[in-house]
């Protein structure tokens, strides 16, 4: 299992990280990515794509 954390002091709202991520877990909410689910598969896509280093995925 992967949990997916974004940093919102660092966020951007670019909205990269949610147009990136296949299991559709991110989205824009108020200018800022927000985790709206549990499922990430892990694949790092959105911290690959996050400009700003603001998302982690760590293994739980």
């Amino acid at each position: 299992m992967f949990v997916v954390t974004v940093d919102e002091s660092t966020c951007i709202g670019c909205g990269e990280c949610a147009k990136a991520c296949p299991a559709q877990i991110l989205e824009m909410q108020e200018n800022l990515a927000k985790v709206v689910g549990d499922d990430c598969m892990g694949c790092q896509s959105c911290t690959l794509v996050c400009p700003v280093e603001a998302i982690k995925v760590e293994e739980y």
